[in-house]
Formats: structure tokens, C-alpha cells, sequence
């Protein structure tokens, strides 16, 4: 799992090149990981010409739907693949249960990615 920070008025998907060159995907059994995807799934807020173009070249699927105003050219889209979504959703949800990552109380950077950082492990570790 990998996340970068940006301003409050910052959108998001501002950050897909960054994090894409920052993770790596896990082997299923022995092996170094991979340090890319086989396919990315985002919301329609993803759905720009520049990160399906990033993506294609790079070789990775993109499992995003269309906006409305959007062509329907390459219209392929799994739907199953993007239901999957939910448990990323659901995990950022239990991230923000604590308070001072929900609010950002920190302003200083380094300290509210450490404070991230801490909520990430404290998930991972088994209860």
C-alpha cells in the first residue's frame, strides 16, 4: 500500500503517476514484486485522456468508467473488476475513524503522513 499527500484544493488524480511509480504488487508465492499492475480501477473522477494514456503506455488495463459527455470509443468495461473498488473504499473508511487523520488536525506534512503511517500498521496488525 502506497499514498502520497496533496493540498486540500488539490484533486487526487494529480497523484496516479506518483503512486504507481511508488508501489509494487505481490507475487503470489516466491519472487521479487512487480512494479506494476496488471489493471488499475478508479472512479470517473480517473476517467481523464491523460491517465488512460499514462496507463496504456505503461501497459496496464484501466478499469474506469466513462463520464457521460465522454466518447464511447474502446467502451469495454468490467464491471465486476470495478465492484472490487469497495474494499478500498471501505479501508480508507476505517482509516478515517481516527480523528486526527479524519480532520487533520497536523499541519505540518511529515507528521500527518506519520500519523497515516501509524493507522495503516495498527490495521494490518491483527486485533
Amino acid at each position: 500500500m502506497t499514498w502520497t499527500l496533496t493540498p486540500g484544493q488539490a484533486h487526487e488524480a494529480t497523484q496516479v503517476a506518483a503512486l504507481l511509480e511508488r508501489g509494487a504488487v505481490a507475487r503470489p508465492g516466491r519472487g521479487r514484486p512487480r512494479l506494476r499492475p496488471d489493471r488499475v480501477v478508479g472512479d470517473k473522477g480517473y476517467t481523464g485522456r491523460a491517465i488512460r494514456t499514462y496507463l496504456r503506455r505503461r501497459g496496464i488495463g484501466a478499469v474506469i468508467p466513462r463520464r457521460r459527455t465522454e466518447s464511447r470509443r474502446g467502451a469495454r468495461f468490467d464491471r465486476a473488476a470495478y465492484r472490487e473498488r469497495n474494499q478500498v473504499e471501505r479501508t480508507i473508511n476505517r482509516l478515517k475513524q481516527n480523528r486526527a487523520i479524519a480532520t487533520r488536525y497536523e499541519k505540518l506534512e511529515e507528521t500527518y503522513h506519520a500519523f497515516i503511517t501509524l493507522a495503516a500498521i495498527l490495521l494490518w496488525l491483527p486485533v
